[in-house]
């Protein structure tokens, strides 16, 4: 056996990973290993990765050849590999390509290279009612059961290439504009082109559908425009939130050709079904009672659309994946700054809008001055003994609300106010009861989910002009809002261990104001409480970004210096 000792890596039978933290080669080895592994703990010293199937086809998707896992592994290891890890990876490439969907006269064909895998397939009974007919090697399939059987496939242990193509979409006019309606230069960065590229694939069957993972600020939007000019097809756009379907709707004007006119919003209060028509997630699911149809789903299958843009695609709802698995035959991008899942259905994402296309990490681009250097903080604040009796003998998740709402946290949110005085800051919550009661104490405007539109734009707005510094806001913060200005992010409670979430409120704080403009994103965490151990969970996914968060008491005067 090969013993490096100076290596940081640690390769493990069960596909577990460890790097040493305190390891020269650390930063390289975890760059390269977050590639294809997921971070599932970070402590101090040791962090572990975990190497899974559907981490190794996203990598395999994204262009990561099997040879350059083997020599980084070999590179950073302190030990051999161990054989099965050897396996699993192999077993990995192998299977990606097991299966290659294919159209040919109008019909579904899945074309198989081992008949062992064939037979397999052949014989599954979830495949049954799939099926028309099979001769060696191949398997037609009904048209309408593509998204189904990729669904399915993937379950079992194979990934398909789905080279089966597109239909077309009403054809579309649109081009970039060289200068935004302000009259400033407008181009694309290199990072951006070669998203649309990833997705592209100059127009090929191989391209045309995926996902784009890159953090909020670095112009997700743009590369969705992006896609749709070089389509140029009926486009219609999926989002968050009214205030979302605004911002895009500015957007393409500002930076495209698009008449004003061919762009339609389709929200409870307007109904314009236009050549590029932005909606969402909440008006395709509503329904009028519980069981009842969803109204607005045949906005998917009514018109001819050349492209579906899929805007944080890791929080599609359960239905909005029901109506895309009849849609594959349209081309679909997903946008996202982490395809990270509470749910798990990232493999639902996979099979159903796409692999992933294109990633940076965060700390590229923030070295590269796209997006604001930012420091992260977790303070810790004791619970008052009051406040520990009535802990001690509540349910976990009542434990999780009390320590989440401690009125402690109130105090430091001052003393955090006064260090970033005449700054933009975002006061983010998960308990509407705690929000109002900062709001009411520190005199600050706020921000839910009951406010209205209308209300919601005014506040922006006057953030955005530094008309008010501070603004408290709950989690509809999460979420696609234009705050050009937030430098400092101040979280005083979450949805339990959301790593999804933890990424979304940061990246309320990333987008850059000019050099070495540093932003602030402090956590405030009940010290020994359910809530703490939360805390290390949802930070797994900025640590796999390079991003560290500093641990300091509400008592020390480090945290309230400027350096």
């Amino acid at each position: 056996m090969v013993y490096q000792p100076s290596n940081p890596m640690i390769i493990q039978n069960d596909t577990t990973i460890l790097i040493e933290v305190n390891n020269q080669s650390f930063k390289e080895a975890s760059q390269f290993t977050r590639q294809f592994c997921e971070l599932i703990k970070s402590p101090e010293h040791i962090h572990t990765y975990k190497l899974t199937k559907l981490s190794l086809w996203n990598a395999i998707a994204n262009g990561i050849e099997k040879e350059d896992i083997l020599l980084g592994l070999q590179k950073y290891t302190k030990f051999d590999i161990p054989q099965n890890i050897l396996y699993e990876i192999d077993d990995a490439f192998v299977r990606y390509g097991e299966v290659i969907l294919e159209k040919e006269n109008d019909h579904l064909l899945l074309q198989f290279r081992r008949s062992k895998i064939f037979k397999e397939i052949l014989h599954c009974k979830l495949m049954k009612d799939h099926i028309t007919s099979h001769q060696e090697l191949q398997i037609n399939i009904k048209n309408e059961s593509r998204g189904r059987v990729k669904q399915l496939l993937l379950k079992l242990g194979y990934p398909v290439k789905d080279y089966a193509g597109y239909s077309s979409g009403d054809k579309l006019k649109i081009s970039f504009r060289e200068k935004t309606l302000n009259g400033e230069f407008f181009e694309l960065r290199d990072y951006q082109k070669d998203a649309i590229n990833a997705f592209y694939r100059e127009g090929s069957s191989q391209g045309g559908s995926g996902v784009v993972v890159l953090p909020c600020g670095a112009g997700k939007t743009v590369i969705a425009m992006g896609a749709i000019e070089k389509i140029k097809e009926h486009t219609i756009i999926l989002t968050t939130s009214t205030i979302a379907v605004k911002q895009w709707i500015r957007e393409l004007i500002d930076k495209t050709d698009i008449k004003e006119e061919d762009v339609g919003e389709y929200t409870s209060s307007k109904k314009d079904i236009k050549p590029i028509t932005v909606t969402t997630y909440q008006m395709l699911t509503y329904r009028s009672k519980k069981n009842g149809e969803f109204l607005h789903m045949d906005l998917f299958n009514n018109y001819r659309w050349g492209l579906i843009i899929y805007d944080e695609v890791h929080l599609l709802p359960a239905p909005v994946f029901r109506a895309t698995i009849e849609l594959q035959s349209t081309k679909r991008l997903g946008l996202t700054a982490t395809l990270i899942r509470e749910d798990g259905l990232e493999v639902d994402v996979f099979s159903l809008i796409g692999p992933k296309r294109y990633d940076m990490p965060w700390q590229i681009l923030e070295s590269q001055g796209f997006i604001s250097p930012v420091k992260c903080y977790e303070v810790r604040v004791s619970m008052p003994e009051s406040l520990r009796i009535s802990y001690a003998s509540a349910t976990k998740k009542e434990k999780f609300r009390l320590a989440s709402e401690n009125n402690e946290k109130n105090k430091i949110i001052a003393s955090l106010l006064e260090k970033h005085k005449k700054e933009q800051v975002l006061i983010i919550g998960q308990y509407i009861r705690q929000l109002k009661k900062i709001s009411k104490e520190y005199e600050l405007p706020i921000i839910t989910g009951q406010t209205s539109t209308k209300e919601r734009e005014e506040l922006f707005r006057k953030f955005s002009d530094g008309e008010i510094e501070v603004i408290v806001v709950s989690k509809v913060a999460n979420f696609a809002i234009d705050l050009p200005e937030a430098a400092v992010a101040i979280q005083i409670s979450g949805t339990y261990g959301s790593r999804q979430e933890e990424a979304q409120r940061l990246g309320r704080i990333l987008r850059p104001f000019g050099p070495c403009k540093q932003s602030y994103f402090y956590s405030l965490v009940s010290r020994d409480s359910v809530e703490q151990d939360y805390a290390l969970h949802r930070q797994l996914f900025l640590t796999e970004q390079g991003y560290k968060y500093y641990v300091y008491s509400p008592s020390d005067p480090v945290l309230y210096s400027k350096v």
